[in-house]
């Protein structure tokens, strides 16, 4: 029975490549470790009691990711020679969970992530992260946020795994060993993250994320190649993953507490103002007084396209090197952030 159920799931990792042998000790690993008994301090797998796996079906959810920009890494840090990871694109992290398919990230790889509007600390966690794990077999990646689109700031993610013996490429995880790593629960269930941990960091406003971003985890625990938690541990993941899909495998970002950029726009039109809107290549800028102010033109994925520094009350940004399409202008003043969205016609 074991075999029935994990053959399709192992098509999906892009294994069937391998020989039939490693197949069925694959199969074995996986059926030998499904009853492990847990041993960290932290919640366990999806559907335990005390875990704080989301479904994908969850209500709490009210949107999805909807652009992404993907960096593929290697398919083996330790031999660039293979290449790098190239299993999904830049829409397959979008939208909802098993709908576009997954991007791989391979050996440090990193996939960057927008919403249609800006995530916030509300109560509980404010998103969640999918991955296409299944039973015990967990890859792991780190995960950070931006209210700039520049600057981003790492979740304090923790990894209890033991690193004496590395983590076999067919190898388990027990999740009740990690905190504030995606991947720590299965396909279908989110890992969800609370933007409250990173409230105080300098440059960083929690209740205006415009971007998160994944960081594949190197599960090696070779202190050559290592990813290391935020007390210094290397994290040990199943390692190496020699293939076009591996690493992290990143299905979908769920937003739970999200501002959208229309409501944006109506919250603050009394204070700060961008006309006109659809622009040609002028967009004026009033703002209600006179202060330092950082302005940010940033592409739908996330690239920043123009950057200007004001001091005044009211300034142009000159937009004639821009493609005609939708754009985000993130304005920064020492007491807020704010995001607004643009046309260019």
């Amino acid at each position: 029975m074991g075999f029935i159920l994990l053959k399709p799931i192992i098509a999906h990792k892009g294994l069937l490549n391998f020989r039939i042998m490693k197949h069925f000790i694959f199969i074995i690993i996986c059926l030998t470790t499904l009853n492990t008994i847990a041993q960290g301090p932290y919640a366990p797998a999806a559907g335990q009691p005390g875990s704080t796996a989301i479904h994908k079906d969850s209500t709490v959810f009210a949107d999805w990711a909807v652009t992404s920009t993907v960096n593929f890494g290697w398919m083996n840090i330790a031999d660039t020679s293979q290449g790098r990871a190239s299993t999904g694109n830049t829409a397959s992290a979008t939208g909802f969970p098993g709908t576009n398919g997954v991007v791989s990230l391979g050996d440090s790889g990193y996939v960057t992530l927008t919403f249609n509007g800006v995530l916030y600390d509300g109560i509980g966690a404010d998103f969640a992260v999918f991955e296409n794990g299944f039973g015990s077999f967990l890859e792991l990646a780190f995960v950070e946020v931006s209210s700039d689109g520049i600057n981003f700031y790492r979740f304090d993610a923790v990894s209890l795994t033991d690193t004496s013996t590395q983590t076999g490429g067919f190898g388990s995880t027990d999740p009740t060993n990690l905190y504030n790593i995606a991947g720590k629960y299965v396909a279908n269930y989110g890992t969800p993250f609370d933007l409250n941990e990173l409230s105080g960091i300098l440059g960083l406003d929690i209740n205006a994320i415009t971007h998160v971003r994944i960081v594949d985890v190197i599960g090696s625990v070779n202190s050559a190649y290592a990813s290391y938690d935020s007390q210094n541990r290397a994290v040990n993941d199943p390692w190496p993953t020699p293939f076009a899909t591996g690493g992290f495998d990143l299905d979908a970002v769920g937003a739970i507490n999200i501002t959208t950029s229309v409501e944006i726009e109506e919250f603050n039109s009394n204070n700060i103002s961008l006309f006109p809107n659809p622009a040609n290549n002028v967009l004026n800028i009033h703002f209600p007084k006179k202060e330092k102010y950082s302005v940010y033109v940033q592409s739908i994925n996330g690239k920043t396209l123009i950057t200007k520094s004001i001091e005044a009350q009211s300034s142009q940004l000159n937009l004639s090197d821009l493609d005609a399409g939708i754009y985000f202008v993130n304005i920064q003043s020492n007491t807020k952030t704010i995001v607004k969205r643009i046309v260019k016609q």
